[in-house]
């Protein structure tokens, strides 16, 4: 009885065992598929960003192009913003606009008063707190003072950039840190990076956010701003041996030649001089110079080129992003460094959410994934006409399917977006029992909405594709802000849009879909309403139930 008792014993102990190991195994491997699908979904929202930068690119070569051939059709008409803003109205009347503007009793949150002292920045902060629900990025900045203390003379601070945009509180952010700057005008440094561009603005948010919160007055602040971000540092140079700069470094970085820089007269990277030549441009995205705290950068030491840096050296260049959940809730955490002169740079992380902090990681990885398929799909269906021109040229049996490695090339070939598409092709297409893509599936549940029935589907998806360069265009000739541009310039810059970015589209299409739009048919439109008229409907928001596509 004892042996078998005994053997039986062991059986058991080996059964759990086998249990234990089959049940880690099944748990690895969920863990793995769930870091899978993240790594996808990051990879999607990256490729996607980076796209959208070689745009930025090509709108800024676009502005050159329209400074050479707009001025030959209408010589009287073009003055763009950054020449216009020149003959705006001098420092002292701008303070009497200021002075001007009534306050009602009825606001009750704080009343700054000058000169600024520390309890004002106290008292802005809490009324943020109060007032907000800590959506957008202020509550980064929150955390990063609650950590690590509020400016001073003994605590001071550089903030290397990127103060607006993407985020919902991008004017709180900026207010905080001016006042900061006025109270400690010694102690707390803001560089300029590439959101502080009216022209940026305009595509990335902060722009609109300005016009929806400061409904009366929101141009004439816009325009303010605009002067402000001129006047902001390139860099910051820190204990004669530190480098703090936005946008990256490269072996031809200059200190003497940055020193030298009128920096007010940059109204915007993205419309050079009008004398500027273009030839010189053609190497100007690798001089962009370095990033510290609030976007992509770098800190080096001694400021010199890289040519005959040692490795020691080259490793102290660094790289710091300080925006939490930046893509989606729970995607990344945000970092900081801290400097004490004779010391190695501390760094500190944080990730500041309510939501997310108990959720699982499938949960985190749901949403994640649900908003990157979400923004693929407005990409898909923006190239739809091309998209199923290159599935037909494959798809020599006319039978609507591909296989797998077909579909993702024609993807690829399109969207140029460096993406695994045979890893994502099970949650875009349908693919049947023989492994083949039904190809037109990669546009269901997804549509552009027409603003008329009449518009050609290329046409509209072309509007759709480049909705926020246009707009930024039509802003550009706008010099009296009225949200208005005639028949004639419009027509005029569509020859010249279509024309740089080689869109093959028929002008007439063009313009009957212009005139359609001239509502009171007085001669203009107001292009900021004809482009909202072009956006994305999913089939699952009509029906008003939640996404439920998976990666992997």
């Amino acid at each position: 009885m004892g042996c078998s008792s005994s053997s039986t014993k062991t059986r058991r102990s080996e059964t759990s065992l086998r249990a234990a190991l089959i049940i880690q195994n099944w748990y690895r491997g969920y863990k793995a598929r769930l870091k899978a699908r993240q790594h996808y979904a990051l990879t999607i929202f990256q490729s996607i960003e980076y796209a959208d930068e070689q745009g930025q690119m090509q709108l800024s070569t676009f502005f050159s192009f329209m400074l050479e051939n707009y001025t030959h059709i209408h010589k009287e008409e073009l003055e763009l913003r950054n020449q216009s803003l020149e003959s705006e109205q001098d420092l002292r009347d701008r303070w009497d606009y200021v002075d001007s503007i009534d306050v009602p009793d009825s606001y009750n949150g704080p009343r700054l008063q000058f000169p600024l002292t520390c309890t004002d920045i106290d008292l802005l902060l809490e009324a943020f707190k109060e007032q907000q629900d800590l959506h957008g990025k202020l509550d980064d900045l929150f955390l990063i003072f609650y950590k690590n203390g509020l400016p001073s003379e003994r605590n001071p601070y550089v903030f290397n950039g990127d103060f607006v945009d993407r985020g919902k509180n991008s004017i709180e952010i900026l207010m905080i840190l001016c006042v900061s700057f006025l109270v400690y005008p010694n102690d707390l440094h803001l560089n300029r990076g590439n959101h502080e561009d009216f022209m940026m603005n305009l595509r990335y948010g902060f722009t609109k956010e300005i016009l929806c919160k400061y409904k009366l007055h929101g141009k004439r602040i816009l325009q303010i701003l605009e002067e402000l971000y001129a006047w902001l540092p390139i860099g910051t140079v820190v204990d004669n041996e530190i480098l703090v700069i936005h946008g990256g470094i490269s072996e031809t970085t200059d200190l003497n030649l940055l020193h030298r820089v009128e920096r007010n007269k940059m109204k915007s990277v993205l419309i050079p001089p009008a004398e500027t030549n273009r030839d010189h441009d053609t190497d100007s995205k690798h001089n962009k110079v370095g990033v510290t705290f609030n976007a992509h950068g770098r800190i080096k030491t001694n400021g010199s080129p890289t040519e005959h840096l040692t490795k020691h050296e080259w490793e102290q260049v660094v790289t710091i992003f300080s925006a939490s959940n930046y893509y989606e809730e729970g995607s990344n955490r945000g970092a900081y460094i801290k400097l004490c002169s004779g010391t190695t740079p501390r760094f500190f992380q944080y990730q500041v959410t309510k939501a997310t902090c108990f959720q699982p990681l499938r949960q985190r990885v749901d949403t994640m994934e649900n908003s990157a398929i979400k923004i693929l799909r407005e990409r898909v269906i923006s190239r739809k006409s091309d998209l199923t021109r290159a599935f037909q040229l494959q798809d020599h049996r006319k039978s609507g399917k591909l296989s797998v490695s077909q579909w993702a090339f024609c993807m690829e070939n399109i969207l140029g977006l460096n993406l695994p598409w045979r890893s994502l092709s099970s949650n875009l297409v349908n693919i049947d029992q023989n492994g083949n893509v039904e190809y037109m599936s990669s546009f269901q549940n997804i549509r552009i909405e027409k603003p008329v029935q009449e518009a050609h589907s290329t046409l509209v998806e072309t509007l759709y594709r480049y909705r926020s360069d246009l707009e930024i265009i039509f802003n550009a000739i706008d010099t009296d802000h009225s949200g208005l541009i005639s028949m004639e310039e419009f027509r005029a810059m569509w020859k010249l849009f279509s024309s740089h970015y080689n869109v093959l589209i028929d002008d007439s299409q063009v313009n009957k879909l212009a005139n359609i739009m001239d509502l009171n048919k007085d001669g203009s439109i107001d292009f900021n309403e004809f482009l909202k008229a072009f956006y994305v409907v999913h089939r699952y928001e009509d029906l008003m139930k939640p996404d439920v596509t998976n990666l992997g």
